[in-house]
């Protein structure tokens, strides 16, 4: 009897998705050392943040991608080990995107390019809680991509890995007071609370159909990498947690996580 040859067996493909999301504010006043005096008035949205980077550790990805609003008007992509610093906020304090990469000797990126201060804030997180679960890199999201641009984004992160991670950095409206910086804008609350109620219940299609200009009537920072996490997230099911959401300083800050 001849022996009948078999087909080598395939191996069974994991999909390609996001596991775990974080959502975090973004300004410098979260580090400490640049809000000085008035660090312990966002100790509540620190501590907010801390679990919701716990909720990335657990999930195990193999790659966490840090997501931030830039001054651009595309996407730009940002290596790990890429540094940044908050000497332009009067501090003595520099960090860096994960472990040191193929940046320069001074951790600009390879074309010079530093962390943009949303990533930086999201490198101080990651760094405030020793993150050292998986790679790290930066993708900044220019306010003005349209949603699809940034949807379509999302989903390119999702695929860089089977198991995907996003720290998606980015502020509610900055109109929320008289003294905040965009002065006083009753369109502010109810966006911000509508934007809390899409991050926290994980609802991709409320953050796909967030309204592009009223955002930036409104001075919303998050809009863009909000609708990279909707992106990342259209295939998956995860929930949603809703952990902080105020307005100090008249800027809404939301911090939320995605398992």
């Amino acid at each position: 009897m001849h022996a009948v040859a078999r087909s080598p067996r395939r191996r069974a493909t994991l999909p390609i998705m996001l596991v775990a999301a974080a959502v975090c504010p973004c300004p410098p006043l979260l580090v400490p050392e640049v809000a000085a005096g008035a660090a312990p008035e966002l100790d509540a949205a620190r501590a907010a943040c801390t679990d919701a980077l716990g909720v990335l550790a657990a999930s195990r990805p193999d790659r966490l991608v840090v997501v931030g609003p830039v001054e651009s008007t595309q996407a730009e992509t940002y290596p790990e080990g890429t540094a940044g610093s908050f000497r332009g906020f009067g501090v003595d304090l520099d960090v860096r995107l994960g472990r040191p990469g193929v940046g320069s000797d001074d951790g600009a990126s390879a074309d010079g390019r530093r962390l943009p201060y949303a990533l930086a804030v999201g490198a101080w997180l990651l760094d405030h809680v020793g993150w050292a679960d998986a790679p790290v890199e930066g993708v900044g999201a220019g306010e003005p991509l349209t949603p699809e641009r940034c949807i379509q984004e999302g989903r390119d992160i999702a695929a860089r890995a089977e198991r995907v991670a996003l720290l998606v950095m980015g502020d509610a409206s900055a109109c929320r007071t008289l003294k905040a910086p965009g002065y006083l804008d009753e369109r502010a609350a109810p966006f911000d609370a509508e934007a809390a109620r899409a991050l926290g219940a994980a609802d991709v299609e409320a953050l796909r159909a967030l309204d592009t200009e009223l955002a930036r009537e409104l001075k919303v920072s998050g809009r863009a990498p909000w609708q990279v996490l909707a992106g990342a997230a259209e295939h998956g099911a995860l929930k949603g947690a809703l952990r902080y959401e105020d307005a100090p300083y008249g800027v809404g800050y939301i911090v939320a996580s995605w398992s």
